[in-house]
């Protein structure tokens, strides 16, 4: 079976649990946040997410400051946010089927919540924005018209990461942390590793990859990837344990691509002895990484989230709203890295072969690899 094949199975595996789920119902879903806005005859939005909430300070709640950026301009407009606080597909799931009759339109961050689809095909008058995962088929049906499905092509923003981590390492030896092996967090560690390799190829570095026995990913097809998973989006201490051992094998620069068990490793770095930094994921996590009168994050692999979900929010409000599956690349400026004055450490010359390289890959020319797109990280369009 073909990595395809595999996928598409997955998500009729999803498919199925959401129908059955569909047809028992249960409550899952916890409140998270008090409602934001005021006027009833606004839009009605609730935001969904699990585990970590909307106040994660990374993923989900760039998510949720896209819908406040929305508000902002619009403040008849609301906002639920609610946590589901397992993770599980099947319960997540079902969290969206428990509101959806009392809101416009329902968000979902995560890949979790690809079944939501089934949900959406009951309600066409509710409109659905998914955020890393595509919708699972219902009936052979793969696109619907009130769903707008957003990916990220992580595997850019990773690739940038990996050529900053490859030019700015002392040690020669670089590493990614992930949490779970799910597509989006594979496409990060391919494309961190494509980076690597590029940056040996193309500017003469001789940076090695360091991966830590036992750590090895599997992703939804049953794959091992490798890299160094803690198998967990919230799990601290083993973040913190996979982070020293990192340091312990010379690893100088952690991008850290695990959502909160990633702040086990911020700590590891934040305690180390040695010079070590780590690069922030999804959002500019420069903030996170004060350490007394220093900083630890060397600069953010990012995917600019908050504007996209306002931009499609923005489409409902004007009437252009179109559902669909889409990923969005650095040609629409939906992935690259922080390189504001004050938010990074990067060298004038490592920013200067970072902008060559954002341009070569927004024009096509080089295509980091990813979970699905068949390039390895060693072997790859414009390497």
């Amino acid at each position: 079976m073909n990595k395809s094949t595999k996928k598409f199975a997955m998500i009729l595996l999803i498919a199925f649990i959401t129908a059955v789920l569909a047809a028992c119902g249960s409550d899952s879903a916890n409140d998270n946040e008090a409602d934001a806005g005021a006027d009833e005859e606004g839009l009605k939005i609730a935001i969904i997410t699990s585990p970590s909430g909307v106040d994660d300070g990374n993923f989900n709640e760039d998510n949720y400051n896209g819908i406040l950026q929305f508000i902002e301009n619009h403040p008849d407009a609301t906002v639920k946010a609610v946590r589901e606080e397992s993770g599980d597909p099947a319960a997540a799931v079902q969290a969206v089927a428990d509101i959806v009759a009392d809101y416009d339109v329902i968000i979902t961050p995560g890949f979790q919540f690809a079944g939501v689809s089934s949900i959406a095909v009951e309600n066409p008058d509710k409109m659905f924005i998914l955020n890393d995962s595509e919708p699972a088929p219902v009936d052979g049906q793969t696109d619907f018209d009130n769903i707008y499905a957003m990916n990220f092509a992580e595997q850019e923003s990773g690739f940038f990461a990996g050529i900053a981590a490859a030019l700015e390492t002392k040690t020669n030896k670089v590493a990614v942390v992930n949490g779970i092996a799910y597509p989006s967090n594979v496409n990060y560690q391919f494309g961190f590793e494509s980076g690597v390799n590029y940056a040996n190829k193309v500017y003469g570095k001789d940076v090695e990859l360091v991966e830590l026995s036992g750590y090895a990913g599997t992703d939804v097809t049953g794959e091992d990837v490798g890299g160094n998973y803690a198998g967990s989006f919230a799990d601290e201490p083993t973040g913190k344990v996979i982070g020293n051992a990192l340091i312990k094998e010379g690893a100088d620069i952690i991008f850290v691509a695990a959502g909160g068990t990633g702040n086990g490793v911020f700590t590891a770095v934040k305690e180390a002895k040695d010079d070590v930094k780590v690069i922030g994921v999804d959002v500019d996590q420069y903030d996170e990484g004060a350490n007394g009168s220093e900083n630890i994050v060397l600069t953010s692999g990012v995917k600019f989230m908050a504007m996209n979900i306002e931009r499609a929010l923005n489409s409902i409000v004007d009437g252009t709203f179109e559902g669909g599956n889409v990923v969005l690349h650095a040609d629409t400026d939906s992935t690259g890295y922080i390189k504001e004055e004050g938010r990074h450490q990067l060298s004038d010359d490592t920013l200067s072969k970072l902008d060559e390289a954002y341009e070569l890959v927004k024009d096509g020319t080089v295509v980091p690899a990813s979970n699905f797109n068949e390039h390895s990280p060693e072997d790859f369009p414009g390497l």
